[in-house]
């Protein structure tokens, strides 16, 4: 009787701390805030050889995810700017000059994800893009501005580790497809891999 008393008492002192592990809040679950940057590559995706342009991707994403287990369910949403941009000079005239910005680019979507480890988590993200592309067509002292608004979609996938319980890091890639501007169909292929460091609240 003591031999089975001892032993329940043993049970009890090493599940408790195990117990009580379980109990702590999920440490990828909560509102998150972060900046990012990274590459932007923009190019034709009608396989046609139009070439391609790329530049520095930098922007911000809020976020809020929730851990069950070992895997997290998460929605965002993310503003982002880009300095790519595309050139050309005597395109229609001799002397002149056209010149393609890309804008702002707003996502939402959503991530699902796996904690590999109580510090580390990789993921899987889609959602909706709306990507602004700025033109301008110089002739002499004539100047035309234009902007167009392009709606697609982005899939990617990351890895998220964990500084401290409130600090992070990730990387990530994603590609982005756009397929109508005002109404016109056209084939756009976005590609950005980027860094971002953020807080979980």
């Amino acid at each position: 009787m003591r031999k089975l008393a001892l032993a329940a008492l043993f049970a009890a002192t090493v599940a408790t701390p195990a117990f009580a592990q379980d109990q702590e809040p999920a440490p990828f679950t909560g509102l998150r805030a972060e900046g990012i940057v990274g590459y932007d590559r923009l190019s034709d995706g009608s396989g046609q050889d139009s070439g391609s342009s790329d530049g520095v991707l930098y922007g911000g994403q809020l976020g809020y995810d929730f851990q069950a287990g070992r895997a997290i369910l998460g929605i965002e949403g993310e503003i982002s700017g880009s300095t790519t941009d595309t050139r050309a000079d005597s395109l229609l005239a001799t002397g002149d000059r056209f010149t393609l910005d890309a804008g702002r680019d707003l996502y939402a979507g959503a991530r699902v994800g796996l904690a590999v480890s109580p510090t580390a988590m990789i993921y899987a993200k889609g959602g909706y893009t709306n990507f602004q592309i700025e033109s301008e067509y110089r002739l002499g002292t004539a100047v035309a501005r234009d902007k167009a608004e392009l709606d697609g979609f982005r899939v990617g996938a990351g890895v998220e580790y964990q500084l401290s319980p409130k600090a992070y890091l990730k990387g990530e890639y994603r590609y982005s497809n756009y397929s109508e501007v005002d109404g016109y169909d056209i084939d756009l292929d976005r590609h950005q891999v980027l860094g971002g460091i953020g807080v979980r609240f």
